[in-house]
């Protein structure tokens, strides 16, 4: 079964379908609101996400996943507040501290 990438106005959603419309059915089946800006379907059956994309390929002597779920924890999953801790923690900026934390939610810490 081919594994589609469909973006919408409001989320990105990897998903098997046998076509695009069963992957269409997915989409309005669970963001029934959601209106879908582009479909591409995967030349492979994986999918990778480029740690250099959400900008985590520098080295640091801590772990940016451990720090960011600690500060994560910490915060109860309060995203700005774990952001806060995050560059307290490391004295990386707010940016690469968003991509960070963000990242480490998506992935469910």
């Amino acid at each position: 079964m081919p594994l589609f990438e469909i973006e919408t106005n409001a989320h990105i959603i990897i998903t098997w379908a046998a076509d695009e419309d069963a992957a269409q059915a997915v989409v309005d089946d669970a963001y029934p609101t959601d209106a879908v800006i582009r479909m591409t379907k995967r030349p492979r059956d994986s999918w990778v996400i480029s740690k250099g994309a959400l900008g985590l390929t520098t080295t640091t002597t801590l772990d940016p996943c451990v720090t960011a779920r600690d500060c994560l924890a910490k915060s109860s999953g309060d995203k700005v507040h774990a952001i806060r801790l995050y560059m307290n923690q490391t004295g990386t900026d707010l940016d690469a501290a968003r991509k960070v934390i963000e990242s480490n939610m998506v992935m469910g810490w």
